[in-house]
């Protein structure tokens, strides 16, 4: 292919991915209509609890048309432009198959394996051991280990800011390495890759959970997810990763879809399946084809230090770290949109603010050189820092105008 083919062959990719993108949307905005009548139809609808914000009664299946709407358009078309292009293959039963269409088959069994599970828990309520089970089990399941290999997605390695352009050489010292492992450079099944077996394991469920964590206010997991999604296909797009960008998408188009439904005040919420699925689907596209794991940790920095800090903070007064927090007693030491919202600022308000932020930090991501990276991230740490600090003066501010008010009233 002649270099003058390529600004064109750019532009056909790009409306391919508009037009995917455009498609998921429509269909899941179209196939949640259907889970919402459904839902009311058989009452399985989420009920007012003393953790919760919210007093008023909606499904909560919501998760069910993203993932139909991502399942069939990628399915249509992403799987058929795998058989044509170039690239890694694996080796089953006696047959060749391209390496991305060997992890979509995993993906697609342990996305619906989460999604089952998780869709029981949202209508008849699961403890946290079955969940943590079902999740274990769909992270090995990504990882696809075989006799010899493993198949799917192993997080061994990422890449070295610090030795861009550097070829690698065993002589070299560990930190010198263009890439920076855990004990193994192939995905070999052997006693080496158990640390890389449970930093995979850790970075599926962890997702799973930051998803969902931060699913506590309408509209705000969805855009979060979303804007997360535009990144990564943008960056798969950049590094001519043209199929992964496409799955990228599809897959913003599906969670964007859900958005119209989902906007204060909704008439549906995603649940713990919609969450935990788009949350196991934003692993996979962060490491596929590689160079994305430092971007998602910039785009999704704010949910993941708020999650830290929320868990530091339960173990410090004695609670399980897992467990919710009881929102009129802990609402100076739980999540951030729970802060602000304490704060007295509305839902709306506080999704425009984490989407800025959210935004903000993937375009950070995207022109910062690898090796300014770390102070990207520092950057990052600070904005949390100083949302935490801003959700205390509004919290005190509207102490302070609640307590004369109270005054007032009882003279």
């Amino acid at each position: 292919m002649s270099y003058a083919a390529l600004p064109s062959l750019d532009i056909a990719h790009s409306v391919q991915l508009l037009l995917a993108g455009a498609l998921a949307f429509a269909l899941t905005y179209i196939f949640t209509f259907g889970v919402i009548a459904c839902c009311r139809k058989v009452s399985w609808l989420d009920r007012p609890e003393a953790r919760k914000i919210k007093t008023n009664v909606r499904p909560r299946l919501g998760g069910l048309g993203i993932f139909a709407a991502f399942v069939l358009v990628s399915l249509v078309l992403y799987l058929p432009t795998l058989t044509r292009e170039q690239g890694q293959t694996q080796v089953l039963f006696g047959h060749i198959y391209p390496k991305e269409v060997v992890i979509y088959g995993l993906f697609l069994i342990a996305s619906l394996l989460i999604v089952i599970i998780h869709a029981y828990d949202d209508i008849r309520g699961l403890k946290p051991l079955p969940k943590l089970l079902a999740q274990t089990l769909a992270a090995l399941i990504m990882m696809g280990p075989g006799l010899h290999s493993f198949h799917g997605v192993l997080f061994f390695g990422v890449h070295n800011p610090f030795a861009s352009g550097v070829a690698y050489d065993p002589a070299l010292p560990w930190y010198q390495q263009p890439e920076l492992t855990l004990f193994i450079r192939e995905p070999l099944v052997s006693w080496l890759a158990i640390p890389a077996v449970i930093f995979t394991w850790f970075w599926f469920t962890g997702m799973m959970n930051a998803i969902n964590f931060i699913d506590g206010l309408d509209g705000l997991a969805a855009g979060i997810v979303a804007i997360a999604g535009i990144f990564i296909t943008i960056i798969s797009w950049s590094l001519r990763q043209y199929s992964i960008a496409l799955l990228g998408a599809i897959f913003t188009g599906a969670v964007a879809g859900f958005l119209p439904h989902n906007w204060n005040p909704a008439r549906i919420i995603m649940g713990d399946s919609g969450a935990h699925f788009i949350g196991l689907a934003l692993a996979m596209l962060a490491v596929m084809g590689g160079a994305k794991f430092a971007l998602i940790l910039m785009v999704l920095g704010i949910p993941i230090l708020d999650i830290a800090w929320v868990a530091i903070n339960r173990i410090r007064r004695g609670q399980n770290p897992m467990k919710f927090d009881i929102l009129h007693l802990h609402y100076r030491q739980t999540h951030l949109h729970y802060r602000l919202l304490f704060g007295g600022l509305g839902a709306r308000q506080i999704c425009i603010i984490l989407y800025s932020v959210t935004f903000l930090s993937g375009l950070l991501a995207l022109t910062l050189p690898s090796r300014y990276k770390i102070p990207g991230f520092v950057l990052v740490a600070l904005t949390m820092g100083v949302l935490l600090w801003w959700s205390r003066q509004l919290q005190d501010k509207r102490e302070t105008q609640q307590g004369v008010i109270t005054g007032e009233q009882s003279k």
